[in-house]
């Protein structure tokens, strides 16, 4: 049977066995049509069950099989019975046995069965009395036998596909008319429990038309589903790959078919040789309920000639399949208020048929005390419900539970499950009181009883009331995230309320301004400033070193730590290298922390001695910024020569590095020797650098500073770095000049005098090639930079 994709059955196939052939475009009806209903038990060794629960038959079974007929029936109908053992192996004639439904004897009108040895299928005929009947349908199943071994696999799969189809329609009408908003939840639960094809799209309709929507094109809801294929394949003993098509299709010219039955044009071509004037094969879709088994058919039968002969499969006769059930808890299940849902999935027969029943969940309590209790499949929850309301006390905290029940004459067994209950133990802080910090969020850890059963966690402060997120842990615990960014320290109390508890639990905390992480003070000696590192430096008020007060001069953080820069007050320095050095620290709080300070050998010391500024030659016709002769502003495409005088206690080595830095921000350009840097001698050092060496988006303020060995030396300012507009021309009327230039965004006003009294002021982000100033009288134009506004350039007009 591997890869077959099975048709539908249509009532124009069956009747066009014996008719002429319909339109090959008609739409096949659906099983509609109620049959009779036949009354079946098997009993295997000393049980009985009725055939709803009896997924397999096995050899050595005892059936026996009634007609369940109104009292008012008019129509006598023969019962014949029927074993199989394979396609080329006819049954012998003591398989095939009969019974007249209305006769009043029981051993006549019903059938009492014991399946032999080697059977593998069972089929039943039932026929209107005609007289002579019997043998001519012996005939046919001894003369064909795969053909009736065909038809009872194919009529097998179809009930249980149609089970499954039936059951997501039931839920989705009760939805519907209970609680249609529900559906865009309910829905894709019943889809996955009953592996039914979901159409999404009618979520996103309206509520009133969600649930007509959902049952539209029934024919191609259903699913393959693996368990229920092998359940039925009796022929080559092998899952089916693809029982199911997911859409109707057009097959042979034959017309179209439905997508979840897989009969009718197979059943129609075998029954198609034995139909004569007198019988009409017509097959049957089975609906089990309890020992009932009511026949559906998608054609009415006919009682005058030819005759109909109604076909109905009984459950193979295989071994039992039982459910391989998966579980989909995500964790600890609450069990704390009645109708918690065991949630699984792997077989969708539990849901739509009774083959799985007499289902208990074994609770085991933490003493080992064991509890049988009942549960019942939902396939609209998803799983298992539990059956009870009330559990002694002892199923408290974390309770293992096991799943397992009878699969029709077999026991089977089912995933295992953790509930949890809240018992008599509080909510606690797992790790003390004093675990909130103000300031930031909080992560707090609590330990109780039956976390999954917690439903809300609420933050109380004053009165007021926040309700908190908070995840479920291992080991009794959740953790709770406490935001307490704009909260101030003090007594805190976090509730923590359980499903279907009206009174919290109540956890109070105390919360405090965390105290300054101190890691080092970094001093060199005869410093006038130093650097402390750690965390939470924002609450550092002063650090004393023996008698000199710092001041905190600016927070920095690198990574996951703080940098404070604090500066000498007065005329006080850092002391001695190795002089004995505690410092204080004092919080704003008013708590002091003491620290163990470091003072390093002193810094090296240099001043600046003279600079030169190159500007890069002009273009061709382009005209000349005149910078003045201060020396301390360098275009960025200039070049600055400058050199640095050493200080006392410092000699100039050929390792030694400058390093240039913008007036925030780490060192962007380094000069050493050979590149940029020239030792003139122990005491000077001469420096070369280029404006195409600092990093495009650099300008301003420059600074540098001498690193001698591993130790640097302080900041100091060298020059302002500056971009220039490329000046074209100047043109000049009577009361005004046009000054066409290019990026003349980088000019913040053109005045007329070095005052800029009489000015013109550029807007920013100007675009134009072009702007209007005032004429100088003395025929000079000042041009202020924006990369430096204190250090004006002069134009001449002439």
């Amino acid at each position: 049977m591997k890869n077959r994709a099975f048709p539908a059955l249509s009532l124009a196939l069956l009747a066009g066995a014996t008719c002429a052939a319909p339109n090959a475009l008609a739409d096949p009806p659906p099983f509609e049509l109620t049959g009779p209903d036949l009354r079946i038990e098997v009993t295997r060794g000393d049980k009985t069950l009725p055939i709803a629960k009896v997924p397999s038959l096995a050899a050595g079974d005892k059936v026996v099989v009634h007609g369940a007929f109104a009292e008012d029936q008019g129509a006598k109908f023969v019962l014949v019975s029927a074993f199989l053992r394979g396609a080329t192996n006819p049954p012998p004639k003591d398989w095939l046995a009969t019974a007249e439904t209305w006769k009043s004897k029981e051993k006549d009108k019903a059938l009492t069965l014991t399946v032999p040895k080697g059977a593998r299928q069972l089929v039943l005929l039932l026929v209107p009395d005609t007289g002579g009947a019997e043998g001519v349908l012996v005939d046919a199943v001894r003369g064909k036998p795969g053909e009736f071994v065909r038809a009872s696999q194919d009529l097998n799969q179809a009930s249980l596909d149609h089970s499954r189809l039936v059951a997501f329609m039931a839920a989705i009408r009760a939805q519907g008319d209970a609680g249609p908003e529900y559906l865009r939840t309910v829905a894709p639960v019943l889809a996955r429990s009953l592996s039914v094809k979901l159409q999404e799209d009618c979520l996103t309709k309206v509520i009133d038309q969600q649930a007509s929507c959902l049952v539209q094109n029934r024919e191609a809801l259903v699913l393959n589903d693996v368990h229920s294929s092998s359940i039925a394949d009796t022929l080559t003993g092998t899952p089916t790959d693809l029982a199911l098509q997911l859409s109707a299709t057009r097959e042979g010219g034959a017309g179209y078919y439905s997508a979840y039955i897989g009969v009718a044009r197979d059943i129609a071509r075998i029954f198609g040789a034995f139909n004569n004037p007198s019988f009409n094969y017509l097959p049957t879709l089975t609906v089990r309920n309890d020992e009932t088994m009511s026949l559906l058919l998608n054609a009415a039968p006919s009682f005058q000639k030819p005759k109909s002969v109604m076909v109905a499969a009984l459950p193979a006769v295989e071994a039992d399949i039982p459910p391989q059930l998966r579980s989909l808890a995500k964790g600890p299940i609450c069990a704390a208020v009645p109708g918690a849902v065991l949630p699984v999935e792997g077989a969708p027969l539990v849901f739509s048929t009774q083959f799985a029943h007499a289902v208990q969940v074994r609770l085991t309590a933490a003493s080992g005390e064991v509890l049988e209790i009942a549960a019942m499949p939902r396939a609209d929850k998803g799983g298992y419900v539990l059956g009870a309301e009330n559990l002694p006390a002892a199923f408290t905290g974390t309770v293992r539970a096991h799943l397992h029940g009878q699969w029709g004459f077999a026991p089977f067994e089912g995933p295992d499950f953790t509930l949890q209950r809240p018992g008599g133990d509080g909510w606690k802080a797992a790790e003390g009181p004093d675990g909130l910090i103000v300031g930031r969020e909080n992560e707090v850890m609590l330990e109780g009883s039956a976390p999954a059963c917690v439903e809300d966690v609420t933050l109380r402060q004053g009165g007021a009331a926040t309700p908190l997120k908070w995840t479920v842990r291992e080991g009794n615990r959740i953790a709770v995230t406490v935001p307490l960014e704009r909260a101030r320290p003090g007594e805190m109390r976090l509730e923590v309320r359980y499903q279907g508890v009206k009174d919290p639990a109540a956890v109070t905390l105390t919360a405090r301004a965390e105290a300054s992480r101190l890691d080092g003070l970094e001093l060199h000696a005869g410093d006038t400033q130093g650097v402390l590192s750690g965390q939470r430096l924002d609450q550092v008020r002063a650090v004393m070193v023996g008698d000199v007060e710092f001041q905190p001069d600016g927070l920095t953080r690198e990574g996951a730590a703080d940098r404070l820069r604090l500066v000498a007050q007065g005329t006080g320095r850092a002391p001695a290298e190795g002089a004995p050095a505690k410092a204080t620290v004092r919080l704003e709080d008013g708590r002091s922390l003491p620290l163990q300070a470091r003072i390093a050998s002193p810094r090296p010391q240099v001043s600046l001695l003279n600079r030169t500024v190159n500007p890069a030659p002009v273009a061709k016709g382009a005209r000349t910024l005149d910078l003045g002769d201060a020396g301390d502003l360098l275009p960025d495409t200039g070049e600055m020569v400058f050199s640095v005088k050493a200080g006392p206690g410092t000699r100039f080595a050929a390792s030694d590095v400058i390093e240039i830095a913008p007036a925030e921000g780490d060192a962007v350009a380094k000069l050493s020797a050979g590149k940029g840097l020239t030792l003139e001698s122990a005491e000077v050092l001469v420096a070369r650098l280029k404006g195409a060496d600092i990093p495009p988006g650099t300008f301003g303020p420059l600074r540098f500073r001498l690193v001698h060995g591993d130790t640097p030396g302080n900041w100091q300012p060298l020059a302002t770095l500056a971009r220039l507009p490329g000046v074209e021309d100047v043109a000049c009327a009577e009361a005004e000049c046009t000054v066409t230039a290019r990026s003349l965004f980088l000019v913040d006003a053109i005045g007329a005098d070095a005052g800029f009294t009489k000015a013109a002021t550029v807007p920013p982000g100007y675009t134009g090639g072009a702007f209007k100033a005032p004429r100088p009288p003395d025929g000079v134009l000042h041009l202020r930079l924006r990369d430096a506004p204190k250090a004006p350039v002069t134009l001449p007009v002439g």
